[in-house]
């Protein structure tokens, strides 16, 4: 007897859980390898959706730099800055010489995908690398599973909680499940789960950092989930692919945590500079 979709999606997160926590806590090669792999299989689906807008990214050269976008981010071997300025003129010759569909939508669908996805991906190992080794390091790895678990309740009291009292659409045209009354029930869980957490292991934030934290998570994981739909919905496809059983593609699973990253980021700049 086959297994219901809700219980395959149980099972799947059970066994990926203790993993993501793993990983996170340890970081190293161990979450870099992770990263790598949610913003590889990301930029891939993503790719593959656009197909369907005939749309045609140079697949092997966006896989590239969205690696040494990542892998840059840990071990520093290039400048930042030359980096980004790589990125586009590499992308730019490449259609140069590349005849076929429309120049300006291929290349500006994989400059969105290398920044969106690769550079916001990148942002998540810079958060958890932000504190120095061997002193407090730990805390990049707290702060990870935080934004985890953060994200994880945004999501849960959204879907259920929204379910069961939603009534007023939040944007029907991009994801018409979605409403006011979820999106509200998410922020809240995420700054009360973030307090929470502060409590039982961030300790090196205070109360208002805490609560401005799980503000920035409860909003901006919604909103990567909502840009996410948008990609699926102009492409043509519920999923993303589906890789992952019960919860479709590496970027459906991740959305909120790529979109997400950045802000955490930003956050640490400000207050821990």
């Amino acid at each position: 007897m086959s297994l219901s979709n809700r219980t395959t999606r149980i099972i799947v997160a059970l066994t990926a859980i203790p993993f993501l926590l793993f990983a996170a806590y340890f970081g190293k090669w161990l979450f870099l390898l992770f990263v790598l792999f949610v913003a590889l299989g990301a930029f891939y689906e993503f790719a593959t959706m656009l197909k369907n807008k005939e749309i045609e990214i140079p697949l092997l050269l966006g896989e590239a730099f969205v690696f040494l976008l990542v892998f840059n981010a840990y071990s520093k071997l290039i400048e930042f800055e030359i980096l980004i300025l790589l990125i586009p003129l590499f992308i730019a010759l490449y259609f140069l010489f590349r005849t076929g569909n429309s120049a300006v939508n291929n290349s500006g669908a994989a400059l969105l995908g290398i920044f969106y996805i690769g550079l916001f991906a990148s942002t998540l190992i810079s958060v958890r690398e932000y504190f120095p080794e061997k002193i407090i390091y730990e805390r990049g790895g707290y702060l990870i599973i935080a934004v985890f678990i953060t994200i994880w309740l945004c999501d849960s009291a959204a879907y259920f909680l929204g379910t069961a009292f939603g009534k007023r659409k939040l944007m029907p045209r991009v994801s018409p499940k979605k409403s006011w009354e979820g999106a509200i029930s998410g922020f809240v869980f995420a700054v009360l789960g973030m307090i929470v957490m502060r409590e039982l292991f961030l300790n090196f934030l205070d109360f208002g950092q805490a609560l401005i934290l799980g503000g920035i998570i409860g909003i901006a994981g919604q909103v990567g989930d909502l840009i996410e739909s948008l990609i699926k919905r102009d492409a043509g496809v519920k999923d993303s692919s589906a890789l992952i059983p019960g919860h479709g593609g590496i970027f459906d699973r991740f959305d909120s945590l790529i979109f997400v990253s950045p802000f955490v980021y930003l956050f640490l700049l400000f207050y821990f500079q």
